[in-house]
């Protein structure tokens, strides 16, 4: 099964847009995909339901970091080429969908039950989230490949 089936689905199954993104691409990094769920708990909905950076977007930059990420002892560089990686992400997914924040992809205050009532009631889960959801899996599977 291709890494978009499995984001959509583990998304589609209650998983945050974060957990599905990362969940997707744990074979290739040669991450534990429990691991990974943990991890990326706390990034939905614009980190803790806050509405900032899109959560597709925080679990792709999470695999980035995985993939080229500095690690202990490590040299600087890798850092920075991690940052530029991640900077570029963010850049295509903007031009696709206009912004990284939740808030504005969403256009509701998830933190607010008159924002998720606008959520459920416009369908925001399937015509925005999943859509988010498979453009981080497209942009990330480019990155790091297969």
């Amino acid at each position: 099964m291709n890494s978009s089936h499995v984001a959509e689905g583990k998304f589609l199954a209650g998983y945050n847009c974060a957990q599905a993104v990362l969940f997707a691409h744990c074979d290739n990094l040669g991450i534990d995909k429990d691991l990974a769920l943990r991890l990326a708990c706390g990034l939905g909905a614009g980190v803790a339901r806050e509405g900032e950076i899109c959560g597709a977007v925080s679990g792709a930059i999470v695999a980035i970091g995985i993939k080229y990420g500095r690690g202990e002892g490590e040299d600087k560089a890798k850092a920075e080429e991690t940052y530029a990686r991640a900077a570029e992400f963010m850049a295509k997914f903007k031009e696709r969908h206009g912004s990284v924040s939740c808030r504005e992809l969403t256009g509701c205050d998830l933190r607010t039950a008159e924002g998720r009532r606008v959520f459920v009631e416009n369908d925001l889960l399937h015509r925005t989230c999943a859509r988010c959801v498979e453009t981080a899996d497209e942009f990330l599977l480019a990155e790091i490949g297969a």
